[in-house]
């Protein structure tokens, strides 16, 4: 069953197309981790599905129907980038004040203590650190009992601890059947929680499968090595240095030893590994051949874009 659609949505804002042509199912029971760099449309796509934005072309669907009319919205849950919350309301009030919205809320106690913040119900919003207000901000999405959930860069400013509590919250809501859309910049997140994913560029769907088929589908291996110097290789999608070690990107890994081994540059320490998926995410966003490979559930593709520096997120 298909909660949420996008069919070509584009949105526009003047001369800057935030979102272009972008399909997307949304299957009931699915966790789906959406990724892309700043400027990649994530934060739109999101607003037009829960109905905060509307299309400049194309079309969207919440639960079958219109997203902004509140009988379709009324069983989904959502965490957006930015949450204002009344610095003088104590937690405990902020979540009766939004549980009073529904007819039959999570219980206050067992809502705070699922996200690891029961703790803080007598405390003011107004005195809570970054990270807490973020994850009272999470707990509020999930008050309602919804279907379905939109977390917009949920653990944004989290340590590692509050960040795994986090997604043990998560987790639990995914096992007992929601289904989840969480965007994010952290890879190990989308990993960790995701069973499928979307990768969004420059507005535009570049690929949707999932974590291993993405892995597999760009074909790319991490080369590493110590090297003082390297000339430039051909079939190099991406160099880090880290901690004095070399790590390169291709496709070929064979042909880039051989091309070293020929340009004569000493090297020791030579490691091969299969691609991760931030090397994935960084091969197809930073992709410049023209070609589109089919993938995905719902037959996305891996458009090729130019490399993308774009603004902030929109």
């Amino acid at each position: 069953m298909i909660l949420a659609r996008a069919v070509q949505a584009t949105r526009r804002y003047g001369d800057l197309i935030a979102l272009d042509r972008a399909d997307l199912d949304l299957h009931a029971g699915e966790l789906v981790g959406l990724l892309g760099p700043n400027g990649a449309g994530k934060s739109t796509l999101l607003n037009l599905l829960v109905g905060l934005r509307r299309t400049s072309s194309g079309r969207v669907e919440l639960l079958g129907g219109d997203p902004r009319d509140p009988a379709s919205r009324r069983q989904i849950g959502v965490t957006p980038q930015e949450t204002g919350l009344p610095p003088t309301l104590r937690v405990g009030e902020v979540v009766d004040f939004v549980s009073a919205h529904y007819p039959d809320p999570v219980p206050r106690a067992e809502l705070l203590g699922r996200f690891g913040i029961d703790d803080l119900a007598r405390r003011q919003t107004g005195g809570l650190s970054g990270g807490q207000k973020r994850r009272l901000a999470v707990a509020l999405a999930f008050v309602g009992r919804p279907r379905l959930v939109f977390l917009d860069e949920p653990t944004t400013g989290l340590d590692v601890t509050a960040r795994r509590e986090l997604w043990d919250g998560i987790r639990q809501f995914h096992a007992d059947g929601g289904t989840v859309l969480l965007s994010s910049h952290y890879l190990e997140e989308i990993e960790a929680l995701a069973h499928r994913v979307v990768v969004l560029g420059r507005g535009r769907v570049l690929a949707d499968d999932s974590v291993s088929a993405i892995r597999d589908l760009v074909g790319v291996r991490r080369v590493s090595l110590v090297a003082a110097e390297l000339p430039a290789l051909p079939g190099v999608r991406g160099v880090e240095r880290i901690d004095g070690v070399t790590h390169l990107l291709t496709t070929d890994a064979d042909q880039l030893v051989r091309d070293l081994v020929g340009a004569g540059v000493p090297f020791s320490g030579l490691e091969i590994r299969p691609t991760s998926l931030e090397d994935a995410f960084l091969a197809i966003t930073n992709d410049a051949a023209p070609e589109a490979v089919q993938t995905g559930p719902q037959s996305g593709a891996v458009q090729s874009e130019a490399r993308l520096t774009q603004p902030a997120d929109v």
